[in-house]
Protein backbone atom coordinates (compact mmCIF):
# COMPACT_ATOMS: atom_id res chain seq x y z
CA UNK A 1 0.00 0.00 0.00
CA UNK A 2 1.29 3.40 -1.03
CA UNK A 3 0.35 6.30 1.53
CA UNK A 4 0.04 9.48 -0.09
CA UNK A 5 -1.70 11.70 2.19
CA UNK A 6 0.90 13.07 4.10
CA UNK A 7 -0.77 16.59 3.99
CA UNK A 8 -3.10 15.23 6.27
CA UNK A 9 -1.11 13.69 8.52
CA UNK A 10 2.70 12.72 7.93
CA UNK A 11 3.60 9.14 9.32
CA UNK A 12 5.59 9.24 12.47
CA UNK A 13 9.49 9.82 11.66
CA UNK A 14 11.54 7.22 13.32
CA UNK A 15 12.84 10.43 15.35
CA UNK A 16 9.79 10.82 16.72
CA UNK A 17 8.99 7.06 18.04
CA UNK A 18 12.93 6.92 19.75
CA UNK A 19 12.47 10.34 21.44
CA UNK A 20 8.71 9.98 22.51
CA UNK A 21 9.89 6.25 24.36
CA UNK A 22 12.76 7.91 25.75
CA UNK A 23 10.81 10.00 27.40
CA UNK A 24 7.80 8.47 28.79
CA UNK A 25 10.50 7.12 31.45
CA UNK A 26 11.20 11.04 31.77
CA UNK A 27 8.48 12.88 31.40
CA UNK A 28 5.81 12.30 33.34
CA UNK A 29 5.99 13.94 36.04
CA UNK A 30 4.61 17.82 36.80
CA UNK A 31 7.41 20.01 35.16
CA UNK A 32 5.83 22.57 37.93
CA UNK A 33 7.14 20.96 40.72
CA UNK A 34 10.59 21.69 42.09
CA UNK A 35 10.95 18.06 43.13
CA UNK A 36 13.85 15.58 41.44
CA UNK A 37 10.87 13.79 38.95
CA UNK A 38 9.61 17.47 38.42
CA UNK A 39 13.03 19.02 37.70
CA UNK A 40 13.30 16.17 35.02
CA UNK A 41 10.47 16.85 33.35
CA UNK A 42 11.24 20.37 33.26
CA UNK A 43 14.45 20.47 31.60
CA UNK A 44 12.95 18.08 28.75
CA UNK A 45 10.16 20.80 28.48
CA UNK A 46 12.69 23.14 27.95
CA UNK A 47 14.76 21.79 25.78
CA UNK A 48 12.15 20.78 23.82
CA UNK A 49 10.99 24.50 23.29
CA UNK A 50 14.36 25.79 22.54
CA UNK A 51 14.87 23.49 19.45
CA UNK A 52 10.98 23.99 18.52
CA UNK A 53 11.81 27.97 18.99
CA UNK A 54 15.19 27.71 17.02
CA UNK A 55 12.88 25.48 13.95
CA UNK A 56 10.56 28.29 13.95
CA UNK A 57 12.43 31.24 14.46
CA UNK A 58 11.44 32.38 17.51
CA UNK A 59 12.89 33.11 21.06
CA UNK A 60 11.75 29.97 23.69
CA UNK A 61 9.73 32.80 25.74
CA UNK A 62 7.62 33.42 22.67
CA UNK A 63 6.46 29.88 22.09
CA UNK A 64 3.97 27.89 23.75
CA UNK A 65 2.60 24.29 22.88
CA UNK A 66 -1.12 23.70 22.55
CA UNK A 67 -3.17 20.64 22.37
CA UNK A 68 -3.57 20.38 18.87
CA UNK A 69 -2.73 22.59 15.50
CA UNK A 70 -6.20 23.48 15.55
CA UNK A 71 -6.41 24.90 19.13
CA UNK A 72 -3.54 26.87 18.53
CA UNK A 73 -4.98 28.54 15.18
CA UNK A 74 -7.96 29.15 17.72
CA UNK A 75 -5.96 30.15 20.48
CA UNK A 76 -3.74 32.42 18.95
CA UNK A 77 -6.82 34.33 16.77
CA UNK A 78 -8.77 34.78 19.90
CA UNK A 79 -6.09 36.24 21.63
CA UNK A 80 -4.77 38.67 19.21
CA UNK A 81 -8.20 40.05 18.77
CA UNK A 82 -9.15 39.91 22.57
CA UNK A 83 -5.56 41.87 22.85
CA UNK A 84 -6.47 44.61 19.91
CA UNK A 85 -9.69 45.24 20.81
CA UNK A 86 -9.39 48.87 21.31
CA UNK A 87 -7.77 49.03 17.77
CA UNK A 88 -10.83 47.65 16.43
CA UNK A 89 -12.66 43.90 15.58
CA UNK A 90 -12.44 43.92 12.08
CA UNK A 91 -10.65 40.87 11.12
CA UNK A 92 -8.48 39.92 7.58
CA UNK A 93 -8.39 36.44 6.05
CA UNK A 94 -7.72 34.61 3.09
CA UNK A 95 -10.35 32.40 1.05
CA UNK A 96 -8.35 29.19 1.22
CA UNK A 97 -7.77 29.70 4.84
CA UNK A 98 -7.96 26.02 6.61
CA UNK A 99 -10.85 25.48 8.02
CA UNK A 100 -10.04 26.41 11.56
CA UNK A 101 -9.29 30.15 10.60
CA UNK A 102 -12.10 30.26 8.36
CA UNK A 103 -14.42 28.62 11.72
CA UNK A 104 -12.57 31.36 14.38
CA UNK A 105 -13.62 34.12 11.60
CA UNK A 106 -17.15 32.70 11.62
CA UNK A 107 -17.07 33.02 15.63
CA UNK A 108 -15.88 36.45 15.23
CA UNK A 109 -18.31 37.72 13.01
CA UNK A 110 -21.14 35.86 15.00
CA UNK A 111 -20.17 37.73 18.22
CA UNK A 112 -20.49 41.21 16.25
CA UNK A 113 -17.01 41.46 14.76
CA UNK A 114 -16.34 42.07 10.97
CA UNK A 115 -14.64 39.45 8.53
CA UNK A 116 -13.05 40.43 5.11
CA UNK A 117 -11.59 37.54 3.06
CA UNK A 118 -9.43 38.39 0.12
CA UNK A 119 -9.79 36.72 -3.08
CA UNK A 120 -6.88 34.05 -4.99
CA UNK A 121 -6.59 33.71 -8.21
CA UNK A 122 -6.61 30.54 -10.29
CA UNK A 123 -3.28 28.93 -9.09
CA UNK A 124 -4.75 29.73 -5.03
CA UNK A 125 -2.69 32.59 -4.32
CA UNK A 126 -2.86 35.73 -2.84
CA UNK A 127 -1.92 39.32 -3.61
CA UNK A 128 0.19 41.87 -1.71
CA UNK A 129 -2.11 44.24 -2.96
CA UNK A 130 -5.72 42.29 -1.91
CA UNK A 131 -4.93 42.92 1.28
CA UNK A 132 -3.48 46.39 1.46
CA UNK A 133 -7.08 47.07 -0.02
CA UNK A 134 -8.37 44.63 2.72
CA UNK A 135 -7.22 46.24 5.72
CA UNK A 136 -9.13 49.74 7.66
CA UNK A 137 -8.72 51.62 10.08
CA UNK A 138 -10.31 49.07 12.37
CA UNK A 139 -8.22 46.15 11.48
CA UNK A 140 -7.36 43.87 14.66
CA UNK A 141 -5.41 40.86 13.16
CA UNK A 142 -4.66 39.65 9.50
CA UNK A 143 -4.58 36.02 8.69
CA UNK A 144 -2.53 33.81 6.26
CA UNK A 145 -1.53 30.41 5.33
CA UNK A 146 1.98 30.07 4.16
CA UNK A 147 0.77 27.44 1.73
CA UNK A 148 -2.58 25.96 1.18
CA UNK A 149 -3.48 22.51 2.57
CA UNK A 150 -5.15 21.16 -0.34
CA UNK A 151 -3.34 22.21 -3.45
CA UNK A 152 0.26 23.10 -2.24
CA UNK A 153 0.47 26.45 -3.48
CA UNK A 154 2.52 28.83 -1.61
CA UNK A 155 1.49 32.34 -0.36
CA UNK A 156 3.44 35.74 -0.55
CA UNK A 157 3.84 35.73 3.26
CA UNK A 158 6.64 38.40 3.28
CA UNK A 159 5.17 40.67 0.69
CA UNK A 160 1.55 40.66 3.21
CA UNK A 161 3.81 41.14 6.21
CA UNK A 162 5.35 44.16 4.99
CA UNK A 163 2.02 45.11 3.79
CA UNK A 164 0.26 44.21 7.65
CA UNK A 165 3.31 46.00 9.40
CA UNK A 166 3.17 49.30 7.02
CA UNK A 167 -0.70 49.69 8.42
CA UNK A 168 0.36 48.62 12.02
CA UNK A 169 -1.69 45.53 11.85
CA UNK A 170 0.01 42.01 13.47
CA UNK A 171 -0.15 39.03 10.77
CA UNK A 172 -0.77 35.55 11.91
CA UNK A 173 0.37 32.67 9.72
CA UNK A 174 -0.93 29.42 9.81
CA UNK A 175 2.10 27.36 8.95
CA UNK A 176 1.33 23.58 9.57
CA UNK A 177 1.99 22.95 6.15
CA UNK A 178 5.68 24.76 5.73
CA UNK A 179 7.21 23.94 8.82
CA UNK A 180 9.04 20.96 7.42
CA UNK A 181 10.82 22.15 4.98
CA UNK A 182 11.93 25.38 6.34
CA UNK A 183 10.94 28.76 8.41
CA UNK A 184 8.55 31.11 7.27
CA UNK A 185 10.07 34.29 5.91
CA UNK A 186 8.85 37.54 6.41
CA UNK A 187 7.94 39.50 9.82
CA UNK A 188 4.72 37.74 11.18
CA UNK A 189 3.91 38.27 14.40
CA UNK A 190 1.86 35.20 15.59
CA UNK A 191 2.74 31.75 14.00
CA UNK A 192 1.10 28.55 14.33
CA UNK A 193 2.18 24.67 13.27
CA UNK A 194 0.83 20.98 14.42
CA UNK A 195 3.10 18.05 14.67
CA UNK A 196 1.46 15.46 13.22
CA UNK A 197 2.28 17.22 9.52
CA UNK A 198 5.78 17.00 10.13
CA UNK A 199 5.44 13.39 11.12
CA UNK A 200 5.62 14.27 15.05
CA UNK A 201 2.69 12.56 17.04
CA UNK A 202 -1.04 13.80 16.94
CA UNK A 203 -2.07 16.09 19.85
CA UNK A 204 0.75 18.38 19.99
CA UNK A 205 0.23 22.19 18.10
CA UNK A 206 2.43 25.24 18.67
CA UNK A 207 1.94 29.26 19.07
CA UNK A 208 4.81 31.57 18.91
CA UNK A 209 3.46 35.34 19.36
CA UNK A 210 6.45 38.03 19.21
CA UNK A 211 7.32 39.77 21.87
CA UNK A 212 5.05 43.61 21.74
CA UNK A 213 2.19 41.94 20.04
CA UNK A 214 -0.72 42.75 22.15
CA UNK A 215 -2.13 39.64 23.25
CA UNK A 216 -5.00 38.52 25.77
CA UNK A 217 -5.53 34.64 26.18
CA UNK A 218 -9.29 33.91 26.28
CA UNK A 219 -10.90 31.56 28.59
CA UNK A 220 -10.28 30.12 31.97
CA UNK A 221 -6.79 31.31 33.31
CA UNK A 222 -4.11 28.39 33.95
CA UNK A 223 -0.39 29.02 34.70
CA UNK A 224 0.41 26.34 32.13
CA UNK A 225 2.23 27.46 28.99
CA UNK A 226 2.19 31.27 29.96
CA UNK A 227 -1.45 31.13 30.44
CA UNK A 228 -1.72 30.52 27.06
CA UNK A 229 -2.53 26.88 26.79
CA UNK A 230 -4.38 25.21 29.61
CA UNK A 231 -3.91 22.00 30.50
CA UNK A 232 -1.22 19.85 31.65
CA UNK A 233 1.85 19.46 29.12
CA UNK A 234 2.22 16.14 27.12
CA UNK A 235 5.89 16.30 27.90
CA UNK A 236 6.79 12.75 25.85
CA UNK A 237 5.18 14.17 22.54
CA UNK A 238 6.11 17.72 22.89
CA UNK A 239 9.62 16.31 23.38
CA UNK A 240 8.88 13.93 20.00
CA UNK A 241 7.05 16.56 18.40
CA UNK A 242 10.51 18.65 18.92
CA UNK A 243 12.93 16.19 17.88
CA UNK A 244 11.00 14.98 14.84
CA UNK A 245 10.93 18.90 13.66
CA UNK A 246 14.54 19.45 14.41
CA UNK A 247 15.49 16.22 12.09
CA UNK A 248 12.90 16.78 9.00
CA UNK A 249 14.60 20.23 8.98
CA UNK A 250 18.19 18.32 8.71
CA UNK A 251 16.63 16.17 5.89
CA UNK A 252 14.64 18.82 3.87
CA UNK A 253 16.96 19.57 1.41
CA UNK A 254 17.34 16.66 0.09
CA UNK A 255 13.73 15.53 0.39
CA UNK A 256 12.71 18.66 -1.34
CA UNK A 257 14.38 18.31 -4.37
CA UNK A 258 13.29 14.65 -4.70
CA UNK A 259 9.84 14.80 -4.05
CA UNK A 260 9.34 18.07 -6.34
CA UNK A 261 10.77 15.83 -8.83
CA UNK A 262 8.46 13.20 -8.18
CA UNK A 263 5.37 15.71 -7.75
CA UNK A 264 6.89 17.07 -10.81
CA UNK A 265 6.75 13.82 -12.73
CA UNK A 266 3.05 13.77 -11.94
CA UNK A 267 2.11 16.71 -12.92
CA UNK A 268 3.39 16.82 -16.24
CA UNK A 269 2.04 12.50 -17.17
CA UNK A 270 -1.62 12.87 -15.33
CA UNK A 271 -3.04 15.09 -18.46
CA UNK A 272 -0.94 13.17 -21.22
CA UNK A 273 -2.10 9.59 -19.72
CA UNK A 274 -5.72 10.25 -18.55
CA UNK A 275 -8.60 12.96 -20.72
CA UNK A 276 -10.04 15.93 -19.37
CA UNK A 277 -8.01 16.36 -15.83
CA UNK A 278 -7.16 19.94 -14.86
CA UNK A 279 -4.04 20.21 -12.77
CA UNK A 280 -4.48 22.99 -10.12
CA UNK A 281 -2.46 25.30 -7.93
CA UNK A 282 0.17 26.69 -8.68
CA UNK A 283 2.95 25.19 -11.05
CA UNK A 284 6.23 27.28 -9.14
CA UNK A 285 5.29 28.60 -5.68
CA UNK A 286 4.48 25.20 -4.16
CA UNK A 287 5.10 22.71 -1.41
CA UNK A 288 7.48 20.33 -3.07
CA UNK A 289 5.55 16.80 -1.98
CA UNK A 290 1.96 18.47 -3.12
CA UNK A 291 0.11 18.01 -6.43
CA UNK A 292 -3.76 17.69 -6.88
CA UNK A 293 -5.53 17.72 -10.68
CA UNK A 294 -9.41 16.86 -10.95
CA UNK A 295 -10.85 14.65 -13.38
CA UNK A 296 -13.93 15.37 -15.52
CA UNK A 297 -17.19 13.07 -15.56
CA UNK A 298 -15.82 11.46 -12.14
CA UNK A 299 -17.44 10.93 -8.58
CA UNK A 300 -14.37 11.49 -6.31
CA UNK A 301 -15.96 9.21 -3.07
CA UNK A 302 -15.79 6.46 -5.78
CA UNK A 303 -12.45 7.69 -7.38
CA UNK A 304 -10.95 7.36 -4.20
CA UNK A 305 -12.30 4.10 -3.51
CA UNK A 306 -11.12 2.46 -6.43
CA UNK A 307 -7.27 4.52 -5.89
CA UNK A 308 -7.63 2.63 -2.22
CA UNK A 309 -8.41 -0.63 -3.92
CA UNK A 310 -5.59 -0.29 -6.40
CA UNK A 311 -3.05 0.42 -3.07
CA UNK A 312 -3.37 4.14 -3.27
CA UNK A 313 -4.16 6.29 -0.30
CA UNK A 314 -4.88 9.55 -1.45
CA UNK A 315 -7.28 12.47 -0.58
CA UNK A 316 -10.17 14.71 -2.37
CA UNK A 317 -11.34 18.09 -1.75
CA UNK A 318 -14.48 16.84 -3.86
CA UNK A 319 -18.27 17.71 -3.05
CA UNK A 320 -18.70 14.33 -3.43
CA UNK A 321 -16.68 12.87 -0.59
CA UNK A 322 -18.30 15.17 1.81
CA UNK A 323 -21.72 14.81 4.05
CA UNK A 324 -22.45 18.33 2.90
CA UNK A 325 -22.24 17.67 -1.17
CA UNK A 326 -20.41 21.42 -1.58
CA UNK A 327 -17.69 21.75 -3.07
CA UNK A 328 -14.54 22.48 -1.33
CA UNK A 329 -13.85 26.37 0.12
CA UNK A 330 -10.54 26.22 -1.56
CA UNK A 331 -11.56 25.00 -5.03
CA UNK A 332 -14.67 27.15 -5.10
CA UNK A 333 -12.52 30.18 -4.40
CA UNK A 334 -10.31 29.33 -7.40
CA UNK A 335 -12.82 28.40 -9.90
CA UNK A 336 -11.57 25.56 -10.63
CA UNK A 337 -12.81 22.24 -11.44
CA UNK A 338 -14.07 20.45 -8.02
CA UNK A 339 -15.43 16.67 -9.27
CA UNK A 340 -12.90 13.83 -9.57
CA UNK A 341 -10.51 16.19 -7.43
CA UNK A 342 -7.75 14.12 -6.27
CA UNK A 343 -4.93 15.37 -4.02
CA UNK A 344 -1.40 12.99 -3.94
CA UNK A 345 1.08 14.39 -0.68
CA UNK A 346 3.69 12.36 -0.73
CA UNK A 347 5.55 11.61 2.40
CA UNK A 348 9.35 11.44 2.94
CA UNK A 349 11.17 8.35 1.27
CA UNK A 350 8.37 7.77 -1.19
CA UNK A 351 10.18 5.90 -4.00
CA UNK A 352 9.78 6.36 -7.68
CA UNK A 353 8.47 3.30 -8.22
CA UNK A 354 5.79 4.09 -5.88
CA UNK A 355 4.97 6.88 -8.40
CA UNK A 356 5.34 5.18 -11.64
CA UNK A 357 2.69 2.58 -10.20
CA UNK A 358 0.56 4.89 -9.67
CA UNK A 359 0.58 6.57 -12.96
CA UNK A 360 0.25 3.02 -14.07
CA UNK A 361 -3.32 2.40 -12.49
CA UNK A 362 -4.69 5.95 -12.55
CA UNK A 363 -5.67 6.00 -16.08
CA UNK A 364 -7.56 2.80 -15.73
CA UNK A 365 -9.21 3.34 -12.50
CA UNK A 366 -10.75 6.67 -13.84
CA UNK A 367 -12.01 5.31 -17.08
CA UNK A 368 -13.59 2.77 -15.07
CA UNK A 369 -15.36 5.12 -12.88
CA UNK A 370 -16.15 7.26 -15.87
CA UNK A 371 -17.39 4.16 -17.57
CA UNK A 372 -20.16 3.52 -14.90
CA UNK A 373 -21.64 7.09 -14.85
CA UNK A 374 -22.31 6.77 -18.30
CA UNK A 375 -19.65 9.45 -19.64
CA UNK A 376 -19.17 10.45 -22.74
CA UNK A 377 -16.18 8.98 -24.71
CA UNK A 378 -15.75 11.56 -27.28
CA UNK A 379 -17.60 14.78 -29.04
CA UNK A 380 -20.71 13.59 -30.15
CA UNK A 381 -21.93 14.80 -33.51
CA UNK A 382 -25.07 15.76 -35.64
CA UNK A 383 -26.36 19.43 -34.51
CA UNK A 384 -29.77 19.71 -34.66
CA UNK A 385 -31.57 22.30 -32.43
CA UNK A 386 -30.43 25.58 -31.61
CA UNK A 387 -31.06 24.94 -27.77
CA UNK A 388 -31.59 22.11 -25.55
CA UNK A 389 -32.74 21.89 -21.86
CA UNK A 390 -31.17 19.45 -19.75
CA UNK A 391 -32.99 18.49 -16.25
CA UNK A 392 -30.51 17.49 -13.81
CA UNK A 393 -32.02 18.21 -10.47
CA UNK A 394 -31.55 15.66 -8.43
CA UNK A 395 -28.77 14.91 -9.76
CA UNK A 396 -25.20 15.09 -7.76
CA UNK A 397 -21.38 15.79 -9.43
CA UNK A 398 -20.48 14.80 -11.64
CA UNK A 399 -23.86 13.79 -13.13
CA UNK A 400 -24.92 17.64 -14.10
CA UNK A 401 -21.48 18.05 -15.91
CA UNK A 402 -21.56 14.38 -17.95
CA UNK A 403 -25.17 15.46 -18.98
CA UNK A 404 -24.14 18.03 -20.60
CA UNK A 405 -21.14 17.08 -22.59
CA UNK A 406 -23.47 14.19 -23.66
CA UNK A 407 -25.76 16.92 -25.45
CA UNK A 408 -23.48 19.78 -25.82
CA UNK A 409 -22.63 18.27 -29.64
CA UNK A 410 -26.17 18.23 -30.39
CA UNK A 411 -26.54 21.91 -30.90
CA UNK A 412 -24.78 24.13 -33.50
CA UNK A 413 -22.34 26.09 -32.81
CA UNK A 414 -23.44 29.54 -30.95
CA UNK A 415 -26.44 27.43 -30.01
CA UNK A 416 -26.93 27.28 -26.00
CA UNK A 417 -27.80 23.88 -23.61
CA UNK A 418 -29.36 25.11 -20.35
CA UNK A 419 -28.73 22.74 -17.21
CA UNK A 420 -31.37 23.05 -14.64
CA UNK A 421 -29.33 21.57 -11.30
CA UNK A 422 -29.64 21.43 -7.57
CA UNK A 423 -26.16 20.67 -6.51
CA UNK A 424 -24.26 23.39 -5.32
CA UNK A 425 -20.82 21.72 -6.95
CA UNK A 426 -22.63 22.61 -10.63
CA UNK A 427 -22.03 26.28 -10.13
CA UNK A 428 -18.19 25.72 -10.22
CA UNK A 429 -18.48 22.10 -12.13
CA UNK A 430 -20.07 23.71 -15.39
CA UNK A 431 -18.05 27.01 -15.61
CA UNK A 432 -14.94 24.75 -15.29
CA UNK A 433 -16.05 21.97 -17.78
CA UNK A 434 -16.43 25.15 -20.14
CA UNK A 435 -13.20 26.88 -19.79
CA UNK A 436 -11.64 23.04 -20.18
CA UNK A 437 -13.61 22.28 -23.22
CA UNK A 438 -13.43 25.91 -24.98
CA UNK A 439 -17.42 26.27 -24.48
CA UNK A 440 -18.68 29.76 -23.20
CA UNK A 441 -20.68 29.72 -20.18
CA UNK A 442 -22.71 32.65 -20.41
CA UNK A 443 -24.11 32.38 -17.08
CA UNK A 444 -26.67 30.84 -14.61
CA UNK A 445 -30.34 32.02 -13.54
CA UNK A 446 -32.80 30.86 -10.71
CA UNK A 447 -35.10 28.25 -12.06
CA UNK A 448 -37.62 25.93 -10.10
CA UNK A 449 -35.87 23.94 -7.42
CA UNK A 450 -32.54 24.96 -8.70
CA UNK A 451 -30.71 27.00 -10.90
CA UNK A 452 -30.28 27.45 -14.75
CA UNK A 453 -27.12 27.30 -16.02
CA UNK A 454 -26.56 28.73 -19.49
CA UNK A 455 -23.58 26.93 -21.98
CA UNK A 456 -23.48 28.41 -25.58
CA UNK A 457 -21.42 25.70 -27.78
CA UNK A 458 -18.29 28.13 -29.41
CA UNK A 459 -16.73 24.88 -31.19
Amino acid sequence: MSYFDAASSAPLHPVARQALHASLDEGWADPARLYREGRRARLLLDAAREAAADAVGCRPDELVFTSSGTRAVHAGIAGALAGRRRAGGHLVVSAVEHSSVLHSAEVHEAAGGAVTEVGVDRGGAVSPEGYAEALREDTALACLQSANHEVGTEQPVAEVAEVCRAAGVPLLVDAAQSLAWGRVDGGWSLLTGSAHKWGGPAGVGLLAVRKGVRFAAQGPADERESGRAAGFENIPAIVAAAASLRAVRAEADAERARLRELTERIRERVPALVPDVEVVGDPVRRLPHVVTFSCLYVDGETLLHELDAAGFSVSSGSSCTSSTLTPSHVLRAMGVLSEGNVRVSLPAGTEAAEVERFLGALPGVVAGVREKLGAPAGPTAGAEAASLVVDALGKRCPLPVIELAKVIGDVPVGGTVTVLADDEAARLDIPAWCEMRGQEYVGERPADHGRAHVVRRSS
